[in-house]
Parts: structure tokens; C-alpha cells; sequence
């Protein structure tokens, strides 16, 4: 396994906490939520590569608070495998595991095909239905824009929807934390060719067969979904040697 901070992509050496300038704190909320936050989403985005170092003094003087938050917003990030810290020599955004990877899938699948049945047999609302329709107009429109960040963000609500449909509230949470660990991945593979319309016609696909009423198409359509990513994982696996374990 490489060393943490060693290979990493060249332009990401210079100054990769860079990202954060623009960000600001509302000395009004609690810090170390925001660092968090902040720290959490460019990593997911792959804007903070794996391997990448985090500096704990750096993200306090860019965003103008103590440590104290920073350590806790980088303790949080650990605890979901996404910062690495290593004795005398820092923290480093996490790289990719493969097992992880596979793990998070396996978990991520079942909740989902969890989340069709219960909305095929509570039946999908309407204002749920709307909400998933204006979704997938949003989705068409970045993907021919190849927006890549504006649909990683649509793809992400489209199955929040989802699970928001079912009535349970806890669903929602549960998913995101699961597919943590697939976000990265999910992230590098929007920009293989034709990816952004493959996801648009299988979202297109599942929404068309909750509506109508066909359980086991439903079924189906989301598992084969859910296990798109891994068909790229190989290839993604190859291509970005330095973002894996």
C-alpha cells in the first residue's frame, strides 16, 4: 500500500485545501458542524483527492477558526472512513478500498430494493411523484450540459426522493450514511462516456415502473441500478491507480 500523501495527482500537490477560500463560517452556529460539512462535500466531490493531505493548522487559518472544530470535524470524517491519521505525519483524505467499495454496495442494494417494495406497496403520492418527475427533467438537462457536479448532486436526490417516499423518515439517513463509502467511486465514474444518460434512462426506468404498478420490473431495474458503478469499477480501478488501495 503507498504511503498517505505520496502519488498524488498533479495538480492537487500545490494547495489542495485551496478549495475551501471561498468558503464562510457563521460564527453564529456551532464550528465544527460547518467544518465538517465543508470538508465533507469536496471530498465526496473528489475536489479533495484520496491521499490528499489535510492540515489541521492550514483549514483554521482558511477558515478562520481554532482547532478545536477542526479536530472534531476531522474526527467525524474518520469515523466514516473518509480522513486517515497517521502518527507524526498528518491526516490524509482516505483512499479508495476496494472491500469498502463492495461492502457499501452490498448494503446500499438491499436498502434501496428495501425502500421500491415499501413504495410499491404504500403506493407512490403525488406530490412525491412530482417532486420525482421535476427530478429527472432537472437530471436531463445536466446531463446535456455535462454538468457532472449539478447531476452527482440530482442523482443523489433522486433516491433521498425515494426514500423520503416511503413515509419512513429514518430511511433517508440510514441510505446516505451506507453509501459513503460508493460516493467517490460514483463521483470518478459520471465522466465515463455515456455514463450520464445510462443513469438518466435507468432513473427514467425505475420511476416509470413504480407507476405502473409493476413490483418486479421495479425490483429489478434498481438492482441492476445500484450495481452500474461496479461495472466501472475495474476499468475506474486502472485509471486512478493513486486513489486506491
Amino acid at each position: 500500500m503507498r504511503q498517505p500523501g505520496q502519488g498524488k495527482t498533479e495538480g492537487h500537490e500545490a494547495a489542495p485545501l485551496a478549495v475551501l477560500d471561498a468558503a464562510q463560517i457563521d460564527l453564529a452556529a456551532p464550528a465544527g458542524d460547518q467544518v465538517y460539512q465543508l470538508l465533507r462535500g469536496p471530498i465526496l466531490e473528489m475536489q479533495l483527492p484520496p491521499g490528499c493531505p489535510v492540515s489541521e493548522a492550514e483549514l483554521g487559518s482558511r477558515l478562520g477558526v481554532s482547532r478545536t472544530p477542526v479536530r472534531e470535524a476531522l474526527m467525524r470524517l474518520r469515523e466514516e472512513g473518509l480522513i486517515n491519521t497517521y502518527p507524526s505525519r498528518g491526516s490524509f483524505v482516505a483512499t479508495l478500498s476496494r472491500e469498502r467499495i463492495l461492502g457499501a454496495q452490498f448494503l446500499r442494494e438491499a436498502i434501496e430494493l428495501a425502500i421500491v417494495r415499501r413504495v410499491m406497496a404504500e403506493g407512490l403520492q403525488a406530490d412525491d411523484l412530482d417532486a420525482l418527475e421535476g427530478n429527472l427533467a432537472a437530471q436531463s438537462l445536466a446531463a446535456e450540459a455535462e454538468d457532472f457536479p449539478r447531476y452527482h448532486t440530482l442523482d443523489d436526490q433522486f433516491h433521498r426522493l425515494l426514500a423520503a417516499a416511503t413515509g419512513l423518515p429514518r430511511t433517508a439517513v440510514v441510505l446516505e450514511r451506507e453509501k459513503i463509502q460508493l460516493d467517490r467511486l460514483r463521483c470518478l465514474s459520471l465522466k465515463v462516456d455515456g455514463q450520464l444518460q445510462s443513469l438518466l434512462v435507468e432513473h427514467q426506468a425505475i420511476l416509470d415502473a413504480i407507476t405502473s404498478g409493476d413490483e418486479a420490473a421495479a425490483v429489478t431495474k434498481m438492482q441492476a441500478h445500484c450495481r452500474t458503478v461496479l461495472n466501472v469499477l475495474e476499468t475506474l480501478s486502472q485509471q486512478h491507480q493513486d486513489y486506491f488501495e
